[in-house]
């Protein structure tokens, strides 16, 4: 009976240290994936005064996809379907990528930029400094650094800051109510 106990007061403290010890990066993943399959509308907390890409846009974003280590999201701005956000987890850190597209469906000039966490983050945000492929598509990009906040339940939020300028994006999606994502020919 002894014996009996001790294995079981053991498998129970294991299951509690597997609990407590998934890293920030983990959890933010899994509240991501809990995100899958919905669509959520959006808007636009700053940008810079001269860039008016998304004043006055309904904004929404669909995470359509969803793998074990891939997951993509769509930004629609307005009637502009041409953005994908790809998230990838790959050995406790995440990687941010930039998919855009013509009109067409064909690959932008100027896409697959972004960057790797540098550490775990946290479970509620992930920074992505710019990778050597931004600073090669778009060297003015190179100190760019994108965060993502996110509390499900209550709000995804996506910013970019270029280091050293007032370059500053947010964009703020509540993900406390899902909406239809509509699909346009």
């Amino acid at each position: 009976m002894k014996i009996f106990v001790i294995a079981l007061l053991l498998i129970s403290a294991t299951g509690v240290f597997a609990q407590q010890s998934a890293s920030p990066s983990i959890s933010f993943w899994n509240s991501l994936q809990s995100l899958c399959g919905k669509a959520y509308a959006g808007s636009l907390q700053n940008a810079p005064a001269n860039d008016t890409t998304f004043t006055g846009q309904d904004l929404s974003m669909h995470v359509f996809s969803c793998q074990p280590e891939k997951i993509k999201i769509a930004l629609s701005v307005g009637e502009d379907r041409t953005r994908t956000w790809l998230i990838y987890f790959y050995e406790d850190r995440l990687l941010l990528k930039h998919d855009h597209r013509k009109k067409d469906g064909s690959r932008d000039e100027i896409t697959n930029y972004g960057g790797w966490t540098t550490n775990l983050g946290s479970a509620k945000k992930q920074v992505f400094p710019a990778d050597q492929e931004t600073f090669s598509i778009i060297p003015d990009a190179a100190s760019n650094v994108w965060w993502i906040d996110l509390e499900p339940g209550s709000h995804f939020i996506y910013n970019l800051q270029r280091i050293g300028t007032d370059r500053f994006f947010s964009l703020k999606f509540d993900t406390s109510k899902s909406i239809p994502f509509r699909v346009v020919d």
